[in-house]
């Protein structure tokens, strides 16, 4: 067998086996589902409302998994839960589309097959459909993208609130003005407002004590969020935690993961022993991020690497992120985006032909089935960056050892990469240019203009030695602590990877774990959610 014939053969195998392990976990699904109905108290107070249109279609997504273990829990104690469901509920969501052509019809068989099983056996799910609204599809019809992007209808702005999706499901940041992007954008809106209506009639209706949803970036979620704070009521949002199998849950934005950590917080010898033996597992590349490995062969730097270096006064590597990542709304407060900041590293690396500086593209970038459309290699080649003589590109498929290349550095620069933490962490300067997770506290040089961002670059390439102050590393040791630890909820005893890693299948386990005397995870989203708590494990 040729080697075409042996890729075929294994795609078909994967892709059976993928099918049978969804429907006996379906299967699962829906027999558990019952027995939580038939076990579950008779329900007393204000419910809360579960939504998570953006996470999952044909299969058990992880924050599905999430989303569905904890509404079990709180049905289970008596608690009154509403599941808002989508019943073809928008004429075109974010996962269902097809990048490559936007008008193709949506998937919309096989999801609510799966919602259906999710919510086997229960009554109070409130199904929305779509209903067209006409007079805002004519004032949308003749509106250019950049001008959607800031549109808003009846005080509510649909262009903003749709934008993260649309960038997410293009890949892209920069938009195109062209009919595919206008149409898509268009769909967007008039699908987010058909979820605005109907979830607004569904808190006066039910007038819920809080709000879960998935990470409130794509617009059915950030729809639903936008109109339940309006309203005053509490909205959590929760994504995938930084450890395997774990959750985090916030009264925040997830995709920014707001910590709180006191000052008076100081770790001891078995916190640091803990935070030591997860760095150094994921110095070696022995690490996943929401199921996905990206380093399994991470090598360090070779020879021919350390002979060009040799010939430099100093190294300064470029961490750059993934363009059109959930995360990027977030970081772009000083540069407009990722891109701003690279056309103002490049001024500098051509003012400093002493330096050597490595840009890393992230691996996230050419992800299967994921990969962006607006990429650093692309910014590279149209901007001839490989051909400065001071240049060094590390693609996104190689393995090389960012850590190797930080102890080798005179100082870091990132745009909102979590890189700039653990650099931090191993003593270096770091100078960030994006708001990333870590910069609620002193943990990095943050400057706050264009033009600080830049007289700190050139300073930084000048000096002799540079000061980092000592709190950067103990708050980045504090941080990291605080999301491995603290706030990365595990659901390991209940989920686990399926066939495909970035999908899960549920475990057999009786339904009295989901009890909060019994898993520390259930018991602290539910006082997070019910008591105002801060979703945050006990030591």
């Amino acid at each position: 067998m040729n080697i075409f014939g042996r890729f075929m053969k294994d795609f078909f195998t994967q892709r059976i086996k993928r099918g049978l392990v969804r429907r006996f976990n379906n299967l699962k699904i829906a027999r558990t589902a019952q027995l939580v109905t038939r076990n579950s108290p008779a329900p007393s107070g204000a419910p809360v409302v579960f939504f998570k249109a953006s996470t999952g279609i044909d299969d058990l997504s992880w924050n599905s998994g999430f989303h569905l273990l904890v509404s079990w829990a709180f049905r289970l104690q008596g608690i009154p839960v509403i599941y808002f469901a989508c019943d073809s509920g928008m004429s075109h969501c974010v996962l269902g589309t097809n990048r490559d052509n936007v008008q193709k019809e949506m998937p919309c068989k096989s999801c609510m097959y799966q919602s259906r099983t999710l919510y086997s056996g229960v009554s109070n799910v409130s199904w929305f459909n779509y209903q067209r609204d006409e007079k805002l599809n004519e004032a949308l019809t003749s509106l250019p993208v950049e001008e959607m992007m800031r549109f808003a209808w009846e005080g509510i702005p649909l262009g903003a609130l749709c934008l993260p999706g649309l960038r997410w499901v293009l890949r892209v940041h920069h938009l195109n003005e062209d009919d595919a992007t206008r149409y898509l954008f268009r769909e967007y809106i008039l699908s987010a407002w058909n979820v605005a209506r109907k979830f607004d009639a569904l808190l006066d209706q039910t007038q819920p004590r809080a709000v879960l949803v998935f990470n409130g970036q794509f617009f059915p979620e950030a729809t639903a969020r936008y109109m339940a704070l309006k309203r005053g009521i509490r909205v959590i949002t929760h994504e995938v935690g930084l450890q395997p199998a774990t959750a985090y849950f916030t009264e925040g934005e997830a995709t920014a993961y707001p910590i709180s950590i006191p000052e008076s917080f100081e770790m001891n010898g078995e916190q640091n022993g803990k935070l030591d033996s997860y760095l150094a597992k994921r110095f070696q590349g022995d690490f996943t991020m929401a199921g996905i490995k990206f380093w399994a062969d991470m090598k360090g730097l070779d020879e021919s690497f350390l002979q060009k270096a040799a010939g430099f006064k100093q190294i300064v590597p470029v961490f750059t992120n993934v363009i059109f990542d959930t995360s990027q709304p977030h970081a772009n407060t000083v540069f407009e985006d990722m891109f701003d900041w690279l056309d103002l590293v490049l001024g500098e690396i051509r003012a400093h032909p002493e330096t050597l500086f490595v840009i890393r593209a992230h691996p996230d970038e050419l992800r299967v089935r994921k990969s962006s459309r607006e990429t650093v290699e692309g910014w590279v080649a149209s901007r001839s960056v490989d051909k400065e003589p001071n240049v060094i590109f590390v693609s996104p498929k190689e393995t090389l050892s960012s850590y190797e290349l930080i102890l080798k550095s005179k100082f870091v620069m990132v745009y909102n990469s979590t890189i700039g933490l653990e650099a931090s962490i191993m003593g270096a300067a770091v100078l960030c240019a994006g708001k990333a997770r870590f910069t609620q506290y002193p943990t990095v040089f943050f400057p706050q203009t264009i033009e600080e961002v830049r007289r700190k670059m050139k300073e930084f390439l000048a000096a002799d030695v540079i000061d980092v102050p000592l709190e950067f590393k103990r708050n980045a040791r504090r941080f990291l602590y605080y999301q491995l630890f603290r706030t990365s909820l595990p659901f390991g005893e209940f989920l686990e990877p399926s066939v495909r890693t970035t999908q899960t299948r549920l475990k057999s386990f009786g339904l009295g774990k989901l009890s909060p005397a019994r898993s520390e995870s259930v018991k602290v989203i539910m006082d997070g959610v019910l008591e105002g708590g801060g979703f945050l494990l006990e030591e």
